[in-house]
C-alpha cells in the first residue's frame, strides 16, 4: 500500500509516496518552499498543492511537523508561526487534502521510520533517536512502541539546554572542530544513558553525512549508529503513522 508522507522543515516541505510495507519511496521526493510566515493557513495551501501533485494516491496522509502534538493538536511552534499553537493540525491536513490525516512530531516521525525500517530494525528494548540540526530532536521507543513528544534537546547540561551546546547549528555558529563538537555530543549521550540505559542510540540529521569525521569520536556504553534513511526519514515515518489510522 502506498501512502503520502509529508515532512515540514524550516526551509521546505518535502513529500513522496511511500510503500508502507517496506518503507521504500515509490517516487521522487517533491519539495515546496516553506512559506514565510509559516502560518497554519499558508502551510495548508502548500499541503493542498502537494496532495494535488499525487492525484493517484488515496488513503490517509501522514504529516510530520516541528511541534509537540497531542490528539492531533499542535501545542508548541518550533521555527514556525506561533499561530500554530492550539491548531488542530490533523483537521487542517484533512481539510486541505480531503483525506484522513496523521499529524505527528517530526522527530517522532523520523524515529518511527528508523525503528521500523532503518537502523533500529529488529532491535528489542529501548531505542533512542536524536536528530542534530537547528536544535536536537528526540524520539524514544521500547520494543518498537513510541513514547511521543519527548523534548530531550531541552535537557540541561552545564547550565544550558543541550541543543544550545551540541546542535549541528551550534557547531557551525561556534566554528567547532569535530573533536570538540563530538565531546559535547558525548555529554548528551552520557546524560541520556544515565537516565534511560538504552540498548541503542541512533543519531540523525544532515550532519550524519559527516559520520566518518565524528562517529569514531563518540563514546558511550551503548552502541551508537548513524541513521540510515537520511532526509527521507520524516517522510517515511509520516506515511507509516498514516498507515496506522
Amino acid at each position: 500500500m502506498r501512502l503520502l508522507g509529508i515532512d515540514t522543515g524550516g526551509s521546505s516541505l518535502k513529500a513522496a509516496p511511500v510503500e508502507v510495507t517496506t518503507g521504500v519511496l515509490a517516487a521522487d521526493v517533491v519539495s515546496f518552499p516553506t512559506p514565510s510566515p509559516a502560518t497554519p493557513a499558508a502551510i495548508a495551501a502548500v499541503v493542498k498543492r502537494i496532495a494535488e501533485s499525487f492525484p493517484e494516491l488515496g488513503g490517509p496522509v501522514g504529516f510530520a511537523f516541528p511541534s509537540v502534538v497531542r490528539a492531533g493538536v499542535a501545542c508548541t511552534a518550533a521555527n514556525v508561526d506561533q499561530g500554530w499553537i492550539g491548531t488542530d493540525g490533523a483537521r487542517l491536513v484533512r481539510e486541505a487534502t480531503g483525506r484522513p490525516a496523521a499529524f505527528l512530531n517530526d522527530a517522532d516521525a523520523a524515529g518511527l521510520a528508523e525503528v521500523r525500517v532503518g537502523a533500529g530494525g529488529g532491535q528489542d528494548g529501548t531505542v533512542i533517536m536524536l536528530t542534530f540540526g537547528t536544535g536536537i530532536g528526540s524520539a524514544i521507543f521500547h520494543d518498537g512502541h513510541l513514547m511521543p513528544n519527548t523534548e530531550f534537546g531541552h535537557m540541561e547540561i552545564r547550565g544550558m539546554e543541550a541543543e544550545h551546546r551540541a546542535s549541528a547549528r551550534v557547531r557551525k555558529v561556534e566554528c567547532l572542530g569535530w573533536p570538540e563538537w563530538a565531546q559535547r555530543v558525548n555529554e548528551v549521550l552520557a546524560c541520556m544513558h544515565a537516565l534511560f540505559w538504552p540498548d541503542l542510540f541512533i543519531l540523525g540529521g544532515g550532519v550524519v553525512e559527516n559520520w566518518a569525521s565524528f562517529g569514531p569520536l563518540l563514546e558511550s556504553p551503548t552502541r551508537v549508529v548513524p541513521a540510515e534513511l537520511g532526509n527521507t526519514a520524516g517522510i517515511v515515518g509520516a506515511a507509516l503513522a498514516a498507515s496506522e489510522l
